[in-house]
């Protein structure tokens, strides 16, 4: 049995439905610890997302950004290689998929690979404004 919170039932939260749907989701991906991440503060305006993404090459790994919602899937592709015979094998080569949800007004600045991290750069520029005054229209 789930509960759910009244949070957002509130009437004076109109439109919220998408932003609920985003926490369900947020909620499950956290669930999912593979692979290790981390989130960084660079300054004040800039964040980056760091994946541990060993044995994954650049062809391996798809980024996208679908509304608010950062997916970064992995999926390697070992359909060729002969079977190999591991005495131990700790070094994780499974697909995935995390996801992460971003904060309006944070934009994806790059992606780099570089030795099994993926690291994702993103920033919030200066001309966003916090306070954006409505226009009243009459007739």
């Amino acid at each position: 049995m789930t509960t759910r919170t009244v949070l957002f039932d509130s009437p004076f939260l109109l439109g919220f439905d998408h932003t609920r749907a985003l926490i369900d989701r947020a909620q499950r991906a956290a669930a999912d610890s593979y692979p290790p991440y981390n989130v960084e503060q660079r300054g004040e305006r800039a964040v980056r997302i760091t994946l541990a993404v060993a044995g994954f090459g650049p062809d391996d790994l798809v980024i996208t950004l679908e509304g608010r919602q950062l997916v970064i899937a992995g999926k390697r592709e070992d359909a060729g290689k002969p079977e190999q015979a591991f005495l131990h094998r700790g070094i994780a080569g499974r697909g995935f998929v995390r996801s992460f949800v971003l904060a309006d007004g944070l934009e994806i600045d790059e992606a780099r690979l570089e030795h099994g991290l993926l690291h994702v750069d993103m920033s919030r520029p200066d001309d966003v404004q916090a306070i954006r005054r409505i226009p009243i229209t009459t007739g």
